[in-house]
């Protein structure tokens, strides 16, 4: 098989890949799938077990939610909390670097046992071995780059207890959405939380969230043409220059 025709199927194969990816918004990691997962059930903790004494039930402080002294934070399956986000973020990264480098050579052989004298008379004119060979290299290079970014996102979204490791850690999911005419606004939040960073209003900072996957984005008329057409990013995908 030609070189050309390998190069062209291995682009052929390469644009195949992505081109399944056009139109579709990135997806999100599964939080399950992260080392933080794996940490937090790997080895699972003992979880004590209530004695459940009959007389409890209609104790004023069973502890339950219509208890005077329950505990209002969320705990268990089912239960609902409210995720704060406050992303205030600012990056600025400045490098340089140079580099030079010179360097020569000069070969000459004016003695060595008389050769370069016998021989010097049957070299072409202006030929000598007093100035064998001389070469001569010098390279610089320069580069500089600068980045600047800066996030701030402030919102707050219901999230609700999915699932209860067996040492205690709460997994969470929520999403909300909001449209404005025809534009709709998607959040989605995920992750693993322990009971004692909720406080007592039953609300949770994103930080404080482990394996974390916040979306904020949307869809429609705005988003639409926010977006290059799919002739163009086919278009960018094949074309090799």
């Amino acid at each position: 098989m030609k070189p050309t025709t390998l190069l062209c199927l291995a682009l052929a194969l390469g644009a195949c890949s992505r081109v399944a990816n056009v139109g579709q918004v990135p997806e999100l990691t599964s939080p399950r799938s992260g080392e933080e997962f794996i940490a937090m059930t790997n080895p699972p903790l003992e979880i004590p077990v209530d004695s459940g004494r009959p007389e409890a039930a209609a104790s004023l402080w069973a502890g339950t939610t219509s208890s005077l002294i329950s505990d209002r934070r969320a705990a268990t399956r089912g239960d609902i909390l409210t995720v704060v986000i406050e992303i205030d973020d600012r990056a600025e990264i400045s490098n340089s670097s140079g580099r030079s480098r010179a360097s020569g050579e000069d070969v000459s052989i004016p003695q060595m046992m008389g050769i370069p004298q016998r021989l010097a008379d049957k070299l072409p004119d202006g030929a000598s071995f007093d100035n064998l060979a001389e070469a001569s290299a010098s390279s610089t290079y320069k580069g500089t780059g600068n980045i600047t970014r800066r996030d701030k996102l402030t919102l707050r979204v219901a999230a609700t207890v999915v699932d209860r490791l067996p040492n205690g850690t709460l997994q969470i999911q929520g999403s909300q959405e909001v449209r404005v005419n025809y534009e709709l606004r998607e959040l989605t939040v995920s992750g693993f939380v322990r009971p004692a960073d909720i406080d007592r209003s039953n609300e949770i900072a994103y930080d404080r969230i482990a394996g974390a996957r916040i979306s904020y984005g949307g869809r429609g008329q705005i988003t639409d043409v926010q977006q290059p057409r799919y002739g163009q990013q086919v278009a960018d995908i094949l074309l090799p220059y």
